[in-house]
């Protein structure tokens, strides 16, 4: 009875760990995140791969990044300070 408990028990924790760790990942290093997705989803892409497959490499993909805007939609080094950022 305890090993089913424990064969149980094992994946649970394997599973929140890597969510929390991806939770991390996307939140503290999303330029990481962006390049890992990218990295993952390339090869799934390609038109030699069956249907299905590339169909899992455009979900893995990121989403293309929008032509900088002044509306601050992210980071790109502008002269606005904190406080002139929309949220």
């Amino acid at each position: 009875m305890t090993t089913l408990s424990l064969a149980l028990q094992y994946p649970i924790v394997a599973l929140a760990v890597a969510i929390s760790a991806w939770v991390v990942l996307r939140k503290q290093f999303p330029r990481a995140e962006r390049r890992l997705r990218i990295a993952l989803a390339a090869p799934l892409v390609r038109e030699t791969r069956p249907r299905w497959l590339r169909a899992v490499g455009r979900r893995i993909a990121p989403p293309p990044i929008a032509a900088a805007s002044g509306a601050c939609g992210g980071c790109d080094r502008c002269e606005t300070g904190p406080s002139e950022r929309v949220v």
